[in-house]
């Protein structure tokens, strides 16, 4: 009992590991991509080491500890080099999607044309509205569960979100193809898989929290304002002690690469 009382209690500290590029932030059509979704210079994703073993139990401390952490502070750009004070959200996001096919119920279901073109729809405010964005964002929408509810939930699904609805000055795209096979490249990076050796069955390791920080005059981190499209999740590989801090602050992203 007090070596569970203690692994409950254990603290965490990081070393940002500034060398580690994931492949998606040096592919030019990801960056491309990032660009016309008014994206580029506002999502990244920086790692760290930790010194101590996770578990999903402890994801709490183990945020806590990570915002409060000298050297993560000190690494984060845009940002005061202070230790911030509680979270005000530590979500565990449901991670076990090992391949695409959570996403083939919209090519059939009315979003998409036999071509892979959105279907465009009417909309008080936008002009160019379309059944992809309504499903993702209007919960009236006939194609609202389109994936499940549980399937909304999942990491995978809320990244393709994410890049669906881009940055402020978010240029859309007419075919969905751009958006699964980013979603795919980001996902594949981020997430670590491990395969049983028995049933051969690959099965995702990594634990997702989405996460938000506070200091003395509120929220601070990602942003000082809520906004669905400024987002961060840190991603725990427990087996290799990383973690990779996933974020994209909403506005108008760089212009050239």
């Amino acid at each position: 009992m007090a070596g569970e009382q203690s692994a409950f209690e254990k603290t965490f500290s990081f070393s940002p590991l500034p060398t580690k590029k994931f492949p998606f932030q040096q592919d030019n059509d990801t960056l491309r991509r990032f660009m016309k979704w008014s994206m580029l210079g506002r999502i990244s994703a920086q790692s760290y080491s930790f010194d101590n073993n996770f578990y999903p139990y402890s994801c709490e401390k183990f945020a806590l500890c990570f915002f409060r952490d000298p050297e993560v502070v000190s690494s984060l750009r845009n940002t005061e080099t202070k230790v911030w004070v509680p979270l005000g959200i530590v979500e565990l996001v449901p991670c076990t999607q090992v391949s695409m096919q959570l996403f083939d119920p919209i090519y059939s279901c009315g979003i998409l044309r036999p071509s892979g073109h959105v279907v465009k729809c009417l909309h008080d405010v936008h002009p160019d509205y379309d059944e992809l964005r309504q499903m993702l964002q209007d919960d009236d929408s006939e194609h609202y569960y389109a994936v499940g509810r549980e399937g909304r939930e999942e990491f995978l699904f809320r990244l393709f979100k994410h890049l669906c609805l881009g940055g402020e000055l978010c240029q859309y795209e007419d075919t969905i193809t751009p958006y699964i096979d980013t979603t795919k490249k980001i996902y594949k990076d981020l997430i670590s898989v491990q395969k049983d050796a028995n049933t051969k069955k690959i099965s995702v390791v990594s634990t997702v929290l989405k996460v938000c920080a506070y200091d003395e005059s509120g929220r601070c981190f990602p942003g000082i304002r809520e906004e669905e499209q400024t987002f961060a999740y840190l991603i725990v590989d427990p087996f290799k002690r990383q973690v990779t801090l996933f974020f994209h602050f909403y506005g108008v992203g760089s212009l050239s690469l």
